[in-house]
This record gives C-alpha cells, sequence and structure tokens, in this order.
C-alpha cells in the first residue's frame, strides 16, 4: 500500500500543481483582459473628455463675444432711456413755465422782479441792507442780480482797468 500512497501523493500533487498552474493562468488572463479593457475605457474616456472640453471651448470662444456685445448693448439701452426719461421731464418743465410765462400776470410779476420796473403812479423803493451793495452783488451770480447792477458792474471793471 506504499505505493498507492505515493501514487496518490504524486497524483495530488501533480493535480494540485497542474490545479495551480491553470488557475494562475486564468488568473493572469482575467487580470490582463481587465487591464485592457481599462486601458481601453481609459483612452476612450479621455478621448471623450477631450472632445467635449474642445467643444466647451469652441463654445466659449464663439459665444464670447457676442455676449459682450449683448451686454454692453444692453447698457447702452439703459442710459438711453435714462436720458430720454431725462429729456421728457426736461420738456414738460418747459411746457409748463411756457404756459406760466402765456398768462399776462405771471409774466408782469417776473418782469417787474427781475427788471425793478413799477406800474405808472407807482413808486418803487429800494430798502438798503447793512451789507455793501457791492459784497451783495459779488454773492450774487450775474442772472441772479437786475441788468443794471451788471451793467455797472462791466462800467466798475472798465475803470479800475484804465487806472
Amino acid at each position: 500500500m506504499p505505493g498507492k500512497v505515493r501514487n496518490r501523493d504524486s497524483r495530488d500533487r501533480f493535480s494540485t500543481a497542474t490545479r495551480l498552474r491553470v488557475l494562475g493562468e486564468q488568473t493572469a488572463e482575467r487580470v490582463y483582459r481587465s487591464q485592457s479593457k481599462r486601458q481601453a475605457r481609459r483612452s476612450r474616456l479621455t478621448g471623450r473628455a477631450a472632445l467635449l472640453a474642445l467643444v466647451l471651448c469652441t463654445l466659449v470662444v464663439a459665444l464670447a463675444y457676442p455676449i459682450r456685445q449683448y451686454v454692453s448693448q444692453r447698457g447702452e439701452i439703459e442710459d438711453l432711456q435714462r436720458q430720454q426719461q431725462e429729456a421728457k421731464a426736461r420738456v414738460d418743465k418747459l411746457r409748463d413755465q411756457k404756459a406760466r410765462w402765456q398768462d399776462d400776470a405771471f409774466a408782469e410779476q417776473r418782469i417787474r422782479e427781475r427788471l425793478h420796473m413799477v406800474m405808472p403812479g407807482e413808486t418803487g423803493y429800494v430798502v438798503p441792507n447793512e451789507r455793501t451793495a457791492a459784497a451783495e452783488r459779488a454773492e450774487q451770480g450775474a442772472e441772479d442780480r437786475p441788468w443794471y447792477s451788471n451793467v455797472w458792474d462791466g462800467v466798475d471793471k472798465a475803470d479800475q482797468a484804465d487806472n
């Protein structure tokens, strides 16, 4: 019986070695297949990613200028609308002013104030202030003063230039 045991051991060894070799080959084949699939997938995925990135970059470049133009034109439109509203407000103000000036009482009042005129039979009074007339004229703008003050200032300036 010892021969049979050896036979059995040798068969078992042979079969185990064979099995190990077969298992090793199968495992190596699986690993090789999985690596080649991964590499194929990686390269295919990388190509797709590169193509997607290229398409996105192309879209960004292609749309950048029109979007910039759109934004700047929207800004210009807003500016023009604001200017249009300001112009309409100014036109309304001028219409109101024109309507007021067409009223004789308003025109007479403004003419009397600005030119310091009085109607025949009325007596005009000028009340002097504590401040000097020259200081008062210096503070007022040319359009706020009576016309004759502007004329007199011009005469004074012309007189001072000769000295």
